[in-house]
């Protein structure tokens, strides 16, 4: 087996999101990359935020090797703020073998993440997380619990009628009463480190859904660092805290079996060790305390 271990390096650290992704490996039929944190995989309708299918097919066509029969083209995908290895094929065909035979190809994919310590309800040192997700109006995935059931608004998109959005995609009317869809996601853990305040995970997917070892951890009581979507208390990093540290799968047209590493910032698990007991606010909670400040200010005044 070939096995690259790529150490990060703490210059590529303030790179994340600057529009640079590290070519960790190229042939004629797939490339394999470092992405950034905060950087989209590829583009969604309107935006114009930089991507890696993006920046990767610019590199192809400095070099040359770019036409309409060997680009870049999505298999997987890493969320805009998570970081590390992905895989691109360079042609439709391999896009249609890696796709369709994903789970047999692909025999690890490894996750690192700084999580917040809960309460209470220590997790074990390691196991599995079997819990299907659901997806809210924000297309955000979460565990649910009994009981909980779409908004007034999933009744509102129903009856306008009009195209459906990816709200009511994940949405099921069969029985007249909207519900959430739910889908598989199992998710592998192991406690690398506990700390005072922070606990070091590493995390092995069996399922791959978007935001899947967010919403899961999260449903533990453990939200990752930095992570503005799930609430967490503490940004240390000024990124969400977590890292695509592995991938070993067998080449689709070579058979070889191939794995690449790439650790997590060397600072993480410093962290974790030493606690953060007066972490400083997340931007993103001062602005929305200022922002229910003077929304409660201009109430008053208005009344």
């Amino acid at each position: 087996m070939e096995k690259i271990i790529i150490p990060l390096k703490h210059e590529h650290e303030s790179s994340f999101g600057d529009g640079r992704i590290d070519l960790l490996y190229e042939d004629t039929y797939i490339v394999v990359i470092n992405k950034p944190s905060g950087m989209l995989t590829v583009p969604y309708p309107g935006s114009k935020a930089r991507t890696a299918i993006g920046i990767l097919g610019r590199m192809m066509r400095k070099k040359g090797t770019y036409a309409a029969h060997h680009r870049p083209l999505v298999v997987h995908r890493l969320d805009r703020d998570t970081s590390g290895i992905m895989m691109f094929a360079l042609t439709e065909y391999m896009q249609r073998t890696l796709m369709e035979t994903w789970k047999i190809a692909v025999a690890e994919r490894l996750y690192r993440a700084v999580t917040e310590n809960p309460r209470n309800n220590q997790i074990a040192d390691e196991g599995l997380i079997d819990a299907p997700l659901a997806y809210n109006a924000y297309n955000i995935g979460f565990v649910p619990k009994e009981g909980d059931k779409p908004s007034d608004r999933a009744y509102k998109i129903k009856s306008t009628g009009r195209n459906k959005s990816i709200y009511e995609k994940h949405l099921d009317f069969s029985s007249g009463v909207a519900k959430f869809k739910t889908v598989e996601a199992r998710t592998h853990f192991k406690v690398i480190e506990r700390g005072p305040t922070h606990t070091l995970f590493e995390l092995r997917l069996e399922t791959g859904k978007k935001n899947q070892i967010r919403a899961h951890l999260a449903s533990r009581g453990y939200t990752v660092a930095g992570d503005e979507s799930y609430r967490a208390k503490t940004d240390p990093f000024g990124r969400l805290a977590l890292h695509a540290c592995a991938l070993e799968f067998t080449h689709p047209a070579t058979g070889k079996r191939m794995r690449f590493e790439i650790a997590e910032p060397c600072d993480w698990l410093a962290y974790v060790q030493r606690g953060d007991f007066y972490p400083a606010e997340p931007v993103w909670q001062a602005e929305r305390r200022a922002f229910r400040t003077a929304k409660r200010g201009m109430f008053k005044f208005n009344n």
